[in-house]
């Protein structure tokens, strides 16, 4: 027998070498490369199991070059997944044949989202496989989700991939889930399940039985400490997907975010509102994500921002207060830390305000994460605000992206900003005055307030 080749590969990045090296050369990091042996067989048994359970389901065909005029444009039919959220991420629904990531921290709700999921779909065979939890689990867990009695969904708890692939030839799925991915192995690999390699097979040989028979599959992952995908990247590589489950196990709020899509667009956000019988869509986030009691309060600033082609309001606060060591500090909880480092400065500079000697926390409401440009206005207002103690008066709301010079730059899609505003009652709306260019203002009922720099801005709301 030919002895298996050793490789080298990077945990944080997925670099592969030939040999060991303390940096990595992609992404720089060091002591990141792991060993994985790659086996000189020709397939497989977990390739060979795949490949007999396509030969029986469907028939060969020969792949042969085609000219670009004679592929059809038509996109497939996806498969409606009975969730407006997770369809949503997904660019429109599932794609047969593709296969999807869903990772997120232990206990976040993945399990939860993927069984309450596929509980929803009475018409379409289901295979569920898991290898963290046994059967009675499960049943305790969809005793708790509100679903109409079906017999499309089978319980599989197995670990081993080869044994997987014969309950697939048996079940013949139309769809599959694998929670988790780590817990997987394949007998063609002497390594623990969960390592570089056993993930790397067993992932490849899913994609090839997904890719050939057409049949879509779901697979589970864990999150590192780091807050990466275990795996590593070389997992996000083989997918066509990568959604992630996020959010603070102590917010009621879960967001459902697109990092890979090939299907869709990666901009896209889904957002859940955790029950004690499961997760429950959120259609209208921005009356969740406000705090209708702040009149009075200082600190306080409402922005309209736009996550994929969502737009939803979103309350920022701040605090500003003396720094009680030499060292003034700057926290972030839902928004870029170099961002809030650069807008202090615009501020400090460009409008006067000392801060160097406060310490500065900015916090999003709702345990959301919002990375819109937008924001920025709503940043500074809140600081300031929190820096003069002097609230903000109810019915403003603002959105625009604040340069180095001071300036406000404009935003894309202002009128759906506008619109929802609008929509929840808010009075005035602070936006960049390029934007009154762009679109017919007179049509909208709110009030307007058109800024070209961070001091005009604040001339509005402070006076």
């Amino acid at each position: 027998m030919a002895k298996d080749k050793i490789a080298y590969v990077c945990s944080n990045c997925g670099q592969e070498s030939a040999k060991w090296m303390g940096k990595c050369p992609s992404c720089g990091q060091w002591n990141t490369f792991k060993e994985i042996r790659i086996s000189n067989e020709t397939g497989s048994m977990a390739a060979k199991s795949a490949a007999s359970t396509i030969r029986n389901s469907i028939k060969n065909t020969k792949n042969k070059p085609l000219y670009l005029r004679e592929i059809s444009s038509k996109d497939e039919q996806r498969i409606d997944m009975h969730d407006e959220e997770l369809n949503r991420v997904l660019g429109g629904g599932l794609v047969p044949g593709s296969i999807v990531l869903l990772g997120g921290e232990p206990g976040i709700g993945k399990s939860t989202l993927s069984l309450q999921t596929i509980l929803r779909l009475p018409d379409k065979r289901i295979l569920y496989v898991s290898g963290e939890e046994s059967a009675h689990q499960l049943k305790m867990r969809s005793l708790r989700i509100p679903h109409e009695e079906s017999d499309n969904v089978q319980i599989l708890c197995e670990t081993s991939l080869e044994l997987i692939f014969e309950h697939i030839k048996e079940v013949k799925p139309e769809l599959v889930v694998i929670d988790s991915i780590q817990t997987i192995s394949t007998e063609d690999v002497e390594s623990s399940p969960g390592s570089i390699t056993q993930v790397r097979e067993c992932a490849s040989a899913l994609l090839r039985f997904a890719k050939s028979s057409g049949i879509p599959v779901i697979l589970i992952g864990h999150i590192t400490k780091e807050g990466t995908l275990a795996g590593p990247k070389i997992l996000e590589h083989i997918v066509d997907t990568v959604i992630q489950f996020e959010g603070d196990q102590h917010y009621m709020y879960r967001i459902l975010r697109s990092i890979k899509n090939r299907f869709g667009n990666t901009s896209e956000l889904g957002i859940y509102e955790m029950h004690q019988n499961g997760l429950r869509q959120v259609s209208n986030p921005s009356e969740l994500l406000l705090t209708q009691d702040h009149d009075g309060l200082s600190g306080i600033a409402i922005s309209s921002a736009i996550e994929g082609v969502r737009p939803f309001l979103v309350e920022t606060q701040a605090l500003v207060s003396t720094a009680a060591y030499g060292t003034p500090q700057r926290s972030a909880t839902g928004f870029d830390q170099r961002r809030l480092n650069m807008l202090l400065a615009v501020l400090e500079k460009r409008v006067g305000f000392k801060l160097i000697q406060k310490d500065v926390f900015i916090n999003i409401a709702g345990g959301l994460r919002v990375t819109d440009l937008a924001m920025d206005l709503s940043v500074i207002a809140a600081v300031l605000s929190s820096n003069v103690d002097t609230a903000i008066e109810s019915g403003w709301c603002m959105a625009g992206e604040v340069g180095l010079s001071g300036e406000v730059r404009p935003v894309n899609r202002i009128e759906q900003r506008i619109a929802e505003a609008e929509k929840l009652g808010f009075q005035h709306m602070i936006i960049p005055k390029y934007n009154m260019q762009s679109f017919n203002h007179k049509r909208f009922n709110i009030e307007l307030h058109p800024v070209r720099k961070v001091e005009e801005a604040l001339r509005n709301l402070f006076g």
